[in-house]
């Protein structure tokens, strides 16, 4: 028996996350996440969550650890308590419970825009 791929068949490309969104966002480089890691997180694997690809769901609570505490890093020290953490369900649009007009909590603690290089 051959197999072949049908249209019936679940995709493991999910397109750009907001998990790639909110890391725009805080200015974060995928370097960043893999150092604010205390887990073994590669950047394969970073790059891999922000493109879509289907991850389980460790490795996107594990990307989502990471990115909390990356985000904490780039806050002052007065200013992490009001930090919200990210659930998972938020950052990967293929994630169960995804709501997709969640509003992110901590909007008045992101960095303002850089300026765009010329």
């Amino acid at each position: 028996m051959r197999y072949s791929s049908g249209m019936d068949e679940p995709t493991r490309d999910h397109g750009p996350q907001p998990l790639d969104h909110m890391m725009t966002q805080w200015q974060l480089t995928n370097h960043e996440l893999v150092t604010a890691s205390a887990e073994q997180l590669n950047h394969k694997q970073v790059q891999k969550a922000r493109s879509g690809r289907h991850l389980t769901l460790h490795l996107m609570q594990k990307v989502t650890r990471a990115l909390n505490a990356a985000a904490a890093g780039r806050l002052e020290q007065a200013a992490r308590p009001s930090l919200v953490a990210y659930p998972h369900r938020q950052l990967f649009n293929y994630a169960k419970n995804h709501d997709p007009a969640w509003s992110d909590p901590n909007e008045e603690l992101l960095p303002p825009p850089s300026p765009p290089s010329p």
